[in-house]
Formats: C-alpha cells, sequence, structure tokens
C-alpha cells in the first residue's frame, strides 16, 4: 500500500477520534500490526477494506480516491459565510449554517467535478452533515473566530470581532458561497432543510449512510443551490 493510502487511512482515523489501539481491534489485529498500515508497510486485504470502510462511514470508492478531506479549508469556509452578513444581526442559526456548507461543496462538484472541502457529509435527520462540523465550531469558538449564543433551543453562530483572512479558498470559490449566501440569506431555517431534504443525493441515500458526490450531476440545475 503506498503511502498515499497509509496517510489517508490515519487522517480518517485521527478525524474521528479514534486510537490504533481500537481499529486494531475491530480489524482482529494487534496495534503493532495496525500501526505497519499507517505506516505503509503493510497492505490491507479486502475484508479489512470492507471493515474500514463501515467503521469510517465512507464508500468504497474514498479508499480507491484516497482524497483527504481538507479540514483547515472547511472552517475557513465557515468563516466566509460569517464574514457575509447571513441575517441584519450576523448571527445564523447552526442547523441553516451547516446547510449553507453542504450546498457550496455540492453546486462546487456539480460545476467542478470536485468539492471544496473534501469532508464526507452523512444523511442525517436534518439534512446533509458532516462529522468534523460540531468539532470545527468548538475550535473556531476557542480561538475567538466565532461567536456561539444560546437563545432557548436555538444556537446562533456569529462571527468574531476581528476579520479573518481566507487564503485556503479561491476568489471563484467565494463568489459561489456568496451567490448561495445571497439567495438563502433571508430564508428560514426550515426552508433551507425542507430545500436540501428534496434534493436527489439526500432522497437516494439512507439514514445515517455518506452521500455521494456524484449524486448532485442528476440534479436539476436550478435546484443545486
Amino acid at each position: 500500500m503506498s503511502n498515499k493510502y497509509a496517510k489517508f487511512i490515519k487522517a480518517l482515523r485521527v478525524e474521528r477520534g479514534f486510537s490504533q489501539s481500537f481499529i486494531a481491534d475491530k480489524l482482529g489485529l494487534s496495534r503493532p500490526s495496525y500501526a505497519s498500515i499507517e505506516n505503509g508497510s503493510r497492505g490491507l486485504t479486502l475484508d479489512e477494506v470492507e471493515k474500514l470502510k463501515d467503521l469510517f462511514g465512507i464508500p468504497i470508492e474514498e479508499f480507491a480516491k484516497a482524497i483527504l478531506p481538507k479540514y483547515e479549508k472547511y472552517k475557513q469556509m465557515i468563516l466566509a459565510y460569517l464574514q457575509s452578513p447571513l441575517s441584519n444581526d450576523g448571527k445564523v442559526l447552526k442547523t441553516k449554517l451547516a446547510k449553507l456548507l453542504y450546498l457550496a461543496d455540492f453546486a462546487w462538484y456539480y460545476n467542478k467535478l470536485e468539492s471544496m472541502s473534501g469532508m464526507q457529509y452523512l444523511r442525517r435527520t436534518y439534512g446533509p452533515v458532516p462529522d468534523p462540523y460540531f468539532r470545527a465550531l468548538a475550535e473556531l469558538e476557542e480561538e475567538g473566530k466565532i461567536t456561539v449564543d444560546y437563545k432557548g433551543d436555538a444556537i446562533l453562530i456569529g462571527a468574531g470581532a476581528k476579520h479573518q483572512k481566507l487564503s485556503l479558498i479561491s476568489e471563484d470559490e467565494l463568489n459561489l458561497m456568496k451567490k448561495i449566501s445571497t439567495k438563502w440569506r433571508d430564508k428560514r431555517t426550515q426552508e433551507i432543510v425542507d430545500f436540501t431534504h428534496e434534493q436527489l443525493p439526500y432522497k437516494l441515500c439512507s439514514p445515517d449512510e455518506a452521500i455521494p458526490y456524484e449524486l448532485i450531476i442528476q440534479q436539476d440545475p436550478d435546484y443545486v443551490y
């Protein structure tokens, strides 16, 4: 197995907060044997690939592509939306923000056949979202780059006091995000939730299943975002 695949598997493990011992146990291996997979000195059997696929919640095609998520870029995408006012007070509900990020990633894939962040979105009850979304918000709040306010059961996300540089996002990507932001700025959260639920990628997947980016290609152009 090439170093590319070794790094891919390690990145997935770290991203999900699993220890080497935990993964080794799930594969029926000793920890040193699993460590040799991550350092590229040992390959994977088909049975091990199947187990890892289920454990990480990603389709088998992701192993073939070995595309690593751009986590820091994903965090900058959050900041980009918050720095282009999404409401009169500059704050947005956490659920609505998650859907805007999904639309940006899948709309970019629709046009370019690649996602902005490479994040793996899962089909959750309230719409598509990657597991690292919640960790990203927690880290950005801890870094003072966003604010998190609680209003009853609602969680409102806002930009921090200091304007943040978005060095990982291209001008074309920012322009697309601005178009999405403008379209949904005055819409209620339930409207964007309903919209994503009616899109093909969500409708064609089962609960908690990873949503393949390729499904957006079948979407009516007027309903990509």
